[in-house]
């Protein structure tokens, strides 16, 4: 029987948390602040609406974002980092930086 890692190790449960193929940039896109859905579909076209809203929903579930919703017509909701979302910043920056420097070894094997 195999042992569920998530929860042991830290490899297994980043990964856990961060599943689906738009988790990272969305994340970098809260990054600087509420984002309400529409926008965040706008900053991401090839992503499908249905595909947004469980992406984000996992990401809730997983405490790294909170969904405010406000009372009004018509309705309104934003998208922030929670507490433990923003512990991810550096972990974004570092990504970037990985990103930056990949895309510079690419272009010098052109």
């Amino acid at each position: 029987m195999k042992k569920d890692l998530y929860g042991a190790c830290p490899f297994v449960t980043t990964q856990k948390i961060l599943q689906g193929k738009w988790a990272i940039l969305i994340l970098h896109y809260l990054s600087d602040g509420p984002v309400r859905f529409n926008a965040l579909q706008k900053m991401v076209p090839n992503m499908t609406h249905a595909t947004l809203s469980k992406q984000l929903k996992q990401l809730e579930a997983y405490n790294l974002i909170i969904r405010k919703e406000y009372p009004q017509i018509p309705p309104k909701v934003e998208y922030d980092l929670s507490e433990v979302g923003k512990n991810f910043l550096p972990v974004l920056d570092s990504i970037k930086d990985f990103g930056n420097k990949y895309i510079d070894y690419l272009q010098t094997r052109q």
